[in-house]
């Protein structure tokens, strides 16, 4: 694909419990992508909390207000031929369905990975500060994670490479109509 072409958006959502692989894939897949010469852009939710959301704490109401935000703007980004890469707990089914609805290039993908696994990846050491009860309303550990019923992707990142679960990634995106 050659620089400035057009392409069709979409937002491709990733979700999963902390530490699961999110950003890693999304940040893989978006340095592939554009040198392809995709327009790419990267919604993380550590990035996204210090600007975007700043305002917002880890209550339900305050996880669900920064979906909404982000979702807003993946919408619009993705209408205007841009694909976005969100890389974004959002625990609740609820709030994912809502974005998937508002948007008419949706694509879920389940970063799926044992918290076992998620804690021992772990470098800031927010699980063990989870587990030790010092950190509450931490996903996967002392509030829910809903797990995807019907995502369009389901990466286990416990069982395949970075580059394994990047490539997965870019056949499902050609296959749906996203790449080319």
């Amino acid at each position: 694909m050659c620089e400035g072409h057009d392409h069709k958006g979409a937002a491709v959502w990733f979700t999963g419990l902390p530490c699961s692989g999110k950003s890693a894939i999304a940040d893989r897949a978006a340095a592939l992508l554009r040198e392809r010469g995709y327009r790419v852009e990267r919604l993380d939710g550590d990035i996204v909390r210090q600007d975007l959301t700043r305002d917002l704490g880890f209550s339900k109401a305050d996880r669900d207000e920064n979906i909404r935000r982000v979702t807003f703007v993946s919408k619009l980004l993705a209408r205007n031929g841009v694909l976005v890469l969100t890389s974004f707990i959002s625990p609740y089914a609820e709030m994912r369905d809502a974005a998937r609805r508002q948007m008419e290039n949706f694509f879920e993908v389940y970063v799926k990975c044992p918290v076992d696994v998620c804690a021992q990846r772990d470098v800031k050491g927010m699980y063990k500060k989870a587990l030790a009860g010092q950190i509450k309303e931490f996903t996967g550990v002392s509030d829910p994670y809903e797990e995807p019923k019907a995502p369009e992707l389901v990466i286990e990142t416990d069982k395949e490479t970075l580059e394994q679960s990047t490539e997965r990634l870019l056949r499902a995106l050609q296959a749906a109509g996203y790449l080319e």
